[in-house]
């Protein structure tokens, strides 16, 4: 039996690809003291307030995050020393009804066994 490229390629994807557990920890200091707080580098309020998050609706980015992005599948794609990194790529839509491209890191942790959000940023590489 022979494959071509695509199909090997298909095999590849499908085997890395997996659900985060539902009960993931999105830690609200990393929203409200990282992602929603203007940064003099890196700064990620401003994107995130284009869509309608801000630090007064925190819950909102949480519940979103995981409604409309751990639900879907995650790339593994590096073991550190803390952990296997995945990554999470997907459309995330803001209560203003703006659809921003993300792409969110998550980290399974070796020690606890225990899978939490690390952070996200504009996925420069929309599907």
């Amino acid at each position: 039996m022979s494959y071509d490229t695509e199909q090997i390629n298909c095999e590849k994807n499908r085997i890395k690809k997996m659900k985060l557990p539902g009960d993931t920890l999105i830690v609200p200091e990393k929203l409200t003291n990282y992602l929603l707080v203007p940064r003099k580098r890196n700064d990620k309020s401003k994107w995130l307030a284009g869509a309608g998050y801000t630090p007064e609706n925190w819950e909102m980015l949480e519940a979103d995050l995981r409604n409309q992005i751990l639900s879907e599948n995650a790339d593994s794609v590096e073991r550190t020393e803390f952990g296997q990194m995945y990554e999470i790529r997907g459309i995330l839509v803001g209560p203003n009804g703006k659809s921003l491209s993300v792409l969110t890191v998550w980290m399974t942790d070796n020690e606890t066994g225990n899978t939490r959000f690390i952070t996200m940023s504009p996925d420069r590489k929309v599907r």
